[in-house]
């Protein structure tokens, strides 16, 4: 598919615009050991990485029988709320915006992240100014988070895009199976700092159009130019 016939760009956020993942990693790592639960890096990659908090919880309950006390998630809240008054953006990310921009492109970020989180994080990345308000997280599709589809409908329509004109970024799994059942194109973008040796192949196995490895490849993929 030629640039040409993407009608706008849905971006993830973390890992694909912010470089989270190992400061969220490293958070659930700390709080999981404080509840006897001892899991190694790519474990926990594996378990949150796309994930809200609720779809770990199950994820937990289901794999290893365990279920998180009353008083978790707003343990979580406030932990993760601390998080992220300044993270680095992924390098190039802005340049990728501004030339979208520059190419008359529309664009948005569909996240999982809380609402508050996810402008705490686009904030503290100095890329609010690009994205607002075009940013939606999944209480703009009554609490339904990827993997499931809406969000990224939803965002589609913010943008007056059809669905299947829409080009997804994504970097996890969950994600990627979002865009895929809205009937978008999806393209992997692996250059956070939480990437695992298989990713790229399971997203090329579940349906990811190609796979690509900085925001300079991606820019180089839409035929956009940097702006200097």
């Amino acid at each position: 598919m030629t640039p040409e016939k993407f009608s706008a760009v849905l971006f993830d956020l973390d890992g694909v615009l912010v470089d989270t993942e190992t400061i969220i990693g490293e958070l659930w790592a700390d709080i999981f050991t404080g509840h006897g639960l001892n899991l190694t890096p790519s474990e926990i990659t594996r378990l949150t990485s796309g994930q809200r908090f609720e779809g770990v919880m199950q994820a937990l309950d289901e794999q290893r029988g365990w279920k998180a006390p009353e008083d978790f998630l707003p343990m979580l809240d406030q932990r993760f709320n601390g998080a992220f008054s300044h993270v680095p953006s992924i390098e190039g990310a802005a340049d990728t915006l501004r030339a979208l921009q520059a190419a008359g492109i529309p664009f948005a970020v569909a996240s999982n992240s809380e609402k508050g989180r996810l402008h705490m994080k686009l904030r503290g990345a100095g890329l609010a100014d690009l994205v607002e308000p075009h940013a939606y997280d999944p209480s703009y599709v009554g609490g339904l988070g990827k993997p499931a589809p809406d969000l990224y409908l939803y965002a589609a329509a913010q943008l007056g895009a059809e669905p299947g004109r829409c080009l997804v970024i994504e970097d996890s799994v969950p994600g990627a199976r979002a865009g895929l059942a809205a009937g978008a194109t999806v393209w992997a973008l692996l250059a956070g700092g939480h990437i695992l040796p298989d990713d790229e192949a399971h997203l090329l196995e579940l349906g990811a159009a190609r796979v690509l490895h900085s925001h300079a490849d991606l820019r180089a993929a839409l035929e956009v130019q940097t702006l200097v």
